[in-house]
């Protein structure tokens, strides 16, 4: 049984990640931190975890382990990066944006389906985020095969909780509710995150990426929409997407109609390959807080224990 232990307890992908390591079968979780949250019990921020934990929130690690989660705001882990060195945990792995650009012999970025054999070599993890999670997986096939060089348009919507837990005025229910809107168009912070995959991929050939993030009516999940000019076939671009995911269990592949339902409570991304008009339309659907963000996480370290991948996520869709 490895240990582990989470920093920065109190927010939504913590508690996420809170409740998938309870039932995961091959860890013990050794300690959780929190400075707003000091001597508490995780049950009271958390009450969804009330029967499965007695566990209280400290202010640091308790013993070494051999993972900590960061799930620090972002800006945030480096100092506990510097604090904890390397007497704490084995391996870090980081949940804000800190880390995601350095990619060194220290870091390695953890989108799970591009850097599989890395990230189980690594000693670092920084988890990439919820938008740059969906959006890679729904483009990285065409990229790969660079023939499909055209820039991509990016629609993206998002639940609540892809702001965090804490409060302002575009997450109060009262302005959320029936309501949409769009936020740092053509300049959402992911979308570096996702240059640098891609100029891996291909440098020289990095496709515009026009995104456009939007927030929704609803708590969880991303719909995203991403378009293409492509002069294939529905038949060629159906195979060459399931090809290239082949051997990858959390990502599923059809030319049918996909919608959040399909994916809200999994580590599930759903992609839906059309060609329509000389437009390859790609639909990209993940719960923004498990496959973008705690799941993502509990499935690199699974990697990075040697783990069945799916151990701890073998979870089932919420249809109704």
């Amino acid at each position: 049984m490895k240990k582990v232990g989470i920093i920065g307890g109190a927010g939504y992908a913590a508690g996420e990640l809170l409740r998938l390591l309870c039932f995961h079968p091959e860890v013990e979780i050794s300690f959780v931190q929190s400075t707003s949250q000091l001597g508490k019990k995780i049950s009271d921020l958390h009450p969804d975890l009330s029967d499965w934990t007695d566990l209280r929130f400290v202010d640091g690690p308790t013993e070494k382990v051999d993972v900590i989660f960061l799930c620090t705001g972002h800006g945030k882990a480096e100092h506990w990066v510097n604090k904890l060195g390397d007497k704490a945990a084995k391996h870090l792995i980081d949940l804000s944006a800190d880390y995601r650009l350095l990619r060194n012999e220290r870091w390695t970025y953890g989108l799970t389906e591009y850097h599989r054999n890395e990230i189980k070599k690594a000693v670092n993890i920084a988890n990439p985020g919820c938008f740059a999670t969906a959006i890679q997986l729904g483009i990285l096939p065409a990229v790969s095969e660079k023939n499909v060089s055209a820039e991509w348009h990016v629609h993206a919507i998002t639940g609540s909780t892809g702001a965090g837990a804490g409060l302002s005025d575009a997450t109060h229910f009262s302005w959320r509710y029936s309501n949409l809107s769009i936020y740092k168009p053509f300049e959402h912070q992911h979308l570096a995150e996702i240059k640098a995959t891609f100029a891996e991929v291909n440098k020289k050939n990095v496709p515009p990426i026009n995104f456009l993030p939007l927030r929704g009516n609803f708590t969880r999940g991303i719909y995203c929409s991403m378009y293409t000019d492509y002069e294939g076939t529905q038949n060629d671009a159906l195979a060459m997407y399931q090809k290239y995911y082949a051997k990858d269990q959390f990502v599923s592949v059809t030319d049918s109609d996909i919608d959040l339902k399909q994916v809200v409570n999994t580590n599930f991304c759903k992609l839906s390959v059309k060609v329509i008009g000389g437009k390859l339309l790609v639909i990209s659907c993940i719960d923004n807080l498990i496959k973008g963000a705690a799941g993502q996480a509990i499935q690199n370290m699974n990697l990075l224990m040697g783990f069945s991948e799916d151990a701890g996520l073998r979870l089932k869709a919420i249809g109704f």
